[in-house]
């Protein structure tokens, strides 16, 4: 079983970063030339949150806010689940479940390394052969 150290590294390394002044729009636009589903939002070097398309979705798009005058800093989501370069793909799986999210934030001792999304494990999962047997429905 994996663990989120080889997930990342088969990742390689992240370039979707951000301020957390950064308009929403321009978080848009790397999100898009980046073909990624969320941005990682760093305050001198340290990691303080995403900003994913659910964000953008339900906290501009729903509220009829303006995307070239809202910061990344108002909509961004903090407090997600962290994980050690250790932690394995199906720990990362209940995790996720427990709280109800998609994404993981994976740190090395105060180190931060990454994001280890719902589609990172899919991705893993699929790519190991280990999809589980399918339980009766009742």
């Amino acid at each position: 079983m994996n663990t989120a150290l080889t997930i990342l590294a088969k990742k390689g390394p992240f370039f979707n970063t951000v301020s957390p002044d950064t308009k929403v729009i321009e978080a848009l636009s790397l999100m898009k030339s980046e073909n990624l589903s969320y941005v990682i939002v760093m305050k001198q070097n340290n990691f303080i949150g995403i900003m994913s398309e659910r964000d953008y979705a339900q906290k501009v798009v729903l509220l009829n806010k303006n995307s070239s005058d809202t910061t990344v800093q108002e909509i961004m989501t903090v407090g997600l689940p962290i994980i050690s370069m250790d932690t394995t793909s199906d720990e990362c799986m209940k995790l996720m479940n427990q709280h109800k999210t998609r994404y993981l934030v994976a740190f090395e001792e105060i180190n931060f390394r990454g994001i280890i999304t719902i589609h990172d494990l899919v991705r893993d999962t699929l790519a190991a052969g280990e999809i589980p047997p399918k339980e009766p429905i009742y």
